[in-house]
């Protein structure tokens, strides 16, 4: 047997464990229970020495040892995507006959299946955040070069992210790394996840039951007109006058808006009948522009709307500070006051034994939510502190240890 891993801390317990048997065959004591669904291979779950979970899957070797090098090319690229811990091969049970590989990756916390999404009622549900948050990430991926070759809902997981969803792959069997897709393999993708979300909305309405007002095929089609509007706007070329070239940061502006960076622009020159003309040819080349943003002056890791609306908050708090203070100040400085004495100011003030049931940035965010609807309904500002009293009473107290992961719910497989 050989265990090859990603990082030395990152599943070294899993020697002890009982790899002689086939997956299906582990006692139940060395596993841990999770929620999830129906896969093509066998699944389980195991809790390492530090508490973290990692997800098992036994493969053919080959496929196995693709996906985890491929999921590791993604992960270091920053996208969206399960972690690989590691692999295990050359398995032999007891009789010395040849077991199947096990792809190891970390258990993504803090996730929600799509079918827990629909099942529990919650209205980040509703067909438009979903779509939003899957063409979102397929959109990552070919721009990142990925021909992911198997786009669905139950091979993603969904993350909260500040009102809206953040979308993960979580199986990469079939993808496949290029330095560019053609326009042809992005198609197959997107017609592909068209087809492969239809049929599990028409699942889920034979079986739990859909919103009345939701129809799959209707949500299907319109995902793969979501795409290509992005898409288009995201590389479409953009004409010009040689004077109107404050036009290129508006792009930019624009683009960065919509949470993408721009590595290069191409400006060439076109003749129109009508005079000199220039083309501007974005080349975008990721998302995440505001959590890279956040990061750069906070050191706070956050999904990218929550990183946007934390920005925000830090440019509120820049004008009160500058307007009281009579003097602009540095990027730095105001976000180094806003992370001690604003962000981390009001989560010390959370309980501890309620603390957990979001992940930090979801919970300021949703105290910052909290205190705009008071005010909205008082007419005037009530300030965080009775905000955030009043949310911890009425919303965060009813919340379950675990929302995000109910026991009972499917699960993706990883």
């Amino acid at each position: 047997m050989r265990i090859k891993l990603a990082s030395a801390d990152s599943f070294g317990f899993g020697v002890g464990l009982p790899w002689e048997r086939p997956l299906a065959d582990w006692p139940a004591d060395r596993l841990v229970e999770m929620p999830r669904g129906i896969s093509r291979n066998v699944v389980r779950f195991v809790r390492g020495a530090g508490g973290s979970v990692f997800a098992l899957k036994e493969l053919p070797e080959r496929v196995a040892l693709h996906e985890y090098g491929l999921l590791r090319q993604l992960h270091e690229r920053g996208l969206p995507v399960v972690e690989a811990a590691g692999v295990v091969t050359d398995r032999t049970d007891r009789d010395g006959q040849p077991l199947k590989t096990v792809l190891v990756t970390r258990y993504l916390d803090r996730a929600l299946p799509y079918r827990v999404l629909f099942g529990s009622g919650d209205p980040l549900a509703r067909g438009d955040r979903l779509l939003d948050a899957l063409v979102d990430l397929l959109i990552r991926l070919h721009l990142a070069g990925l021909h992911w070759g198997d786009c669905s809902l139950s091979n993603t997981l969904f993350r909260r992210d500040a009102g809206r969803l953040a979308a993960y792959l979580v199986d990469a069997e079939t993808g496949e790394l290029r330095p560019e897709l053609s326009d042809g393999m992005r198609r197959y993708d997107v017609e592909l996840a068209r087809d492969n979300v239809a049929g599990e909305l028409m699942d889920l309405a034979a079986g739990p039951g859909l919103p009345a007002d939701l129809d799959p095929v209707a949500v299907a089609e319109e995902l793969e007109a979501r795409y290509h509007r992005l898409w288009h706007e995201l590389t479409r070329d953009e004409v010009f006058a040689p004077g109107e070239q404050h036009r290129v940061q508006g792009r930019i502006n624009a683009l960065n808006a919509l949470g993408f960076d721009v590595e290069e622009l191409e400006l060439v020159t076109a003749g129109d009948g009508e005079g000199l003309r220039l083309v501007m040819r974005p080349r975008v080349v990721e998302a995440g522009h505001h959590r890279r943003r956040l990061h750069q002056l906070t050191g706070l890791e956050a999904e990218e709307n929550q990183s946007r609306q934390l920005l925000n908050d830090i440019s509120r708090y820049r004008a009160q500070l500058e307007f009281l203070g009579g003097r602009p100040l540095s990027d730095a400085a105001v976000a180094h006051r806003w992370l001690h004495e604003v962000y981390a100011a009001a989560l010390d003030a959370v309980p501890d034994d309620l603390r957990g049931r979001l992940d930090d940035p979801e919970l300021y965010f949703q105290i910052l939510e909290h205190r705009w609807y008071l005010s909205e309904a008082a007419g005037r500002d009530v300030g965080t502190a009775a905000a955030l009293g009043d949310y911890i009473d009425t919303v965060l107290r009813h919340l379950p240890d675990r929302p995000l992961a109910a026991a009972t719910e499917p699960w993706p497989e990883p």
